[in-house]
């Protein structure tokens, strides 16, 4: 039986309290003390000893009330921490200073097949380091990998403290949070999640529009590689999402690597991982690439006909068996990943140039998604637009504005080489700079590019279309923002993109 004594707080009234108890000859598993109540666990307390003592109690000066309860506070407490941890399916355990554990959830306890207590973090970890390096920095170290039972995860570390006097506090342990890397894929790809789910992030409602989503219903659902064609800015990437989001993969996470955006060394790390001491830099404990954290889910690789020879044959080897080697590894890793690539470039004619393999290539062309220019979607033009619009004024917290419907015939008429990617920049602008609700076609300045004085059939290249728009856009905005650091901020991109834009196109006063 347990019970809760309340009584007016006076020095010795505990130490009688706890007399009258000991003098029955009652068994006590736990008494708390939270004055002014005493909470007392006494299994062999019986009904009608207790009617005795509580009248015994009652004679005690100080004695407000004797009930009965069904658990006792600390007790409670300890029920919710298991719950707490039982209901955590990420590994957890927490150390004193020494690095002693004090306490594992059942999740942790999975992973090693035995209980913990009372073991170091070196005989856990077989890492004599790992425990040095925690002590070292009061158990304030970076996300790093560690092996736990022949599993590598990803180990986080916070330190527990208590306080010993005013504003001072000493170091009591730590908290240790393990993570699967495919955990940690989870709130990369959550950091990148899109609002609108599958194909309703695709806006639009023209017949190539309508023909791109029924197909890529069908092709979504199948687990096989997917190739995506387009032109650069139609929203490849948006379709893979798409297709990831209908997918039976979507509740595990999407990644993306742009294989024309890194050099092949910083691709290849990003990709496949890197082992503990793979380079000069590289992570104490090596680090998990995308196919790891991305675990269960999807990669998707854009350019991929910008991927180097050498990556092209590691990726194929993927393609075969599901099975690669981190960068200076010696260990195979398997996992389960879905591979959703896309490019602008002809890749049936790249594989008869030599320059992209032709078993990569139909590796990765089993299913195949082609996604229509901006230009063959009509209306589609005129919602874009006005969902921009919208997007654009939120963002830059400005009065909403519309477009004036002298600007459909341009925006209609311009050929947009750039895409879905450059009429959102040009509208983004037009926001910006527009100092009427109703947004006129000189605010949208597509007639003083390059681009829109060009006629049908004039353009020479896309490349040479876009660079043009670029340099337009860059030298308008010049004057307004005369540094690279201030061109960057406005137009929310890297200082050092900007930089190598100006050098580029040879504006003068580049950083």
């Amino acid at each position: 039986m347990r019970i809760h004594v309340t009584f007016i707080d006076r020095v010795g009234i505990t130490q009688e309290v706890l007399a009258l108890l000991g003098g029955r000859n009652l068994n006590l598993d736990a008494v708390e003390m939270v004055p002014p109540n005493v909470y007392i666990d006494a299994p062999t307390l019986s009904a009608q000893v207790l009617d005795e003592l509580r009248g015994a109690l009652f004679n005690v000066s100080g004695v407000q009330a004797v009930n009965v309860v069904d658990i006792l506070p600390g007790q409670h407490r300890r029920l919710q921490l298991d719950a707490l941890l039982a209901a955590m399916a990420d590994p957890v355990l927490a150390v004193d200073a020494n690095c002693r554990v004090l306490l594992a959830n059942p999740a942790l306890i999975a992973v090693c097949g035995r209980q913990l207590e009372g073991e170091t973090l070196g005989e856990l970890f077989a890492d004599a380091q790992l425990q040095q390096a925690l002590l070292d920095e009061d158990f304030r170290l970076p996300l790093r990998e560690v092996t736990l039972n022949g599993q590598a995860l990803l180990l986080d570390a916070m330190p527990i403290t208590e306080a010993v006097e005013t504003d001072q506090r000493h170091l009591a342990g730590g908290l240790l949070t393990l993570y699967s890397p495919s955990r940690i894929g989870e709130r990369l790809a959550a950091l990148h999640h899109d609002h609108a789910e599958g194909f309703d992030a695709l806006l639009g409602d023209s017949p190539p529009l309508r023909t791109l989503k029924a197909r890529a219903q069908r092709v979504a659902v199948l687990d096989a590689p997917l190739l995506i064609h387009g032109e650069t800015g139609t929203g490849k990437e948006l379709v893979a999402r798409a297709c990831h989001a209908v997918s039976s993969r979507r509740n595990a996470p999407f990644l993306a690597l742009n294989c024309a955006a890194l050099p092949e060394n910083l691709a290849e790390s990003e990709l496949f991982g890197y082992a503990p001491g793979a380079f000069t830099g590289a992570a104490r404990g090596g680090k998990p690439g995308l196919l790891e954290l991305a675990n269960k889910g999807t990669v998707f690789l854009d350019e991929i006909g910008e991927m180097s020879p050498y990556l092209q044959a590691k990726l194929l080897r993927f393609l075969s068996d599901g099975s690669f080697r981190r960068v200076g590894g010696e260990r195979e890793v398997k996992v389960d990943v879905r591979i959703l690539s896309a490019t602008h470039r002809d890749l049936e004619k790249m594989v008869g140039d030599g320059s992209f393999r032709e078993d990569l290539f139909y590796r990765l062309n089993v299913l195949k998604l082609d996604v229509p220019p901006l230009r063959d979607r009509g209306q589609d033009i005129l919602l874009l637009a006005g969902h921009f619009m919208a997007q654009a004024c939120a963002q830059i917290q400005r009065p909403p504005c519309r477009l004036a419907p002298g600007t459909y015939p341009a925006l209609l008429a311009n050929r947009w080489p750039g895409n879905v990617r450059q009429l959102q920049n040009v509208i983004f602008r037009a926001a910006a700079i527009s100092e009427s609700n109703l947004v006129d076609i000189d605010d949208l300045d597509i007639a003083g590019t390059e681009v829109a004085r060009q006629g049908e059939g004039e353009v020479g290249s896309l490349e040479q279309a876009v660079g043009d728009f670029e340099r337009a856009l860059l030298e308008k905005l010049y004057a307004s923002y005369p540094s690279s650091r201030q061109l960057a901020q406005r137009l929310q991109t890297s200082h050092t993109a900007i930089a190598q834009r100006l050098r580029k196109y040879g504006i003068p006063g580049k950083a």
